[in-house]
């Protein structure tokens, strides 16, 4: 889809489309974030049952990684942009760093932790 192949008019270029997150992030004392999923969506579950739980919600450890790259999808940094900054960080070669990166926002975007704005609406979680 997003090879070196000619492109078709209305397919999106993955470098140039901007995360969002759909959940917020807390760092631990390691330096690592962890990734608040709400454990209930249904609005009647977080009334009646979520105060009656020690967490409403559960915690989504993210490795180094997965820290770096979520620290950086604000809703203003294009996929590019993270990846020029992971370049800084690992100093990788580029084109490494690039299929690491769309495969791992590929996995959030698909489990619901962020979307793109240049996508449709209609994904967002939380």
């Amino acid at each position: 889809m997003f090879g070196k192949r000619k492109r078709a008019e209305n397919e999106i270029d993955y470098m140039e489309l901007t995360p969002n997150p759909n959940y917020t992030g807390s760092r631990r004392d390691d330096g690592m974030i962890d990734v608040l999923v709400p454990k209930f969506k249904n609005s009647f579950a977080r009334k009646y049952i979520n105060h009656r739980m020690k967490s409403p919600y559960i915690k989504a450890n993210l490795d180094e990684l997965g820290s770096a790259v979520w620290g950086k999808i604000d809703g203003n940094n294009k996929v590019k942009d993270i990846a020029n900054s992971l370049k800084h960080i690992y100093g990788d070669d580029v084109e490494q760093i690039q299929d690491r990166l769309t495969r791992y926002l590929t996995q959030l975007y698909n489990a619901g932790f962020i979307s793109f704005k240049e996508l449709k609406k209609g994904r967002k979680h939380g």
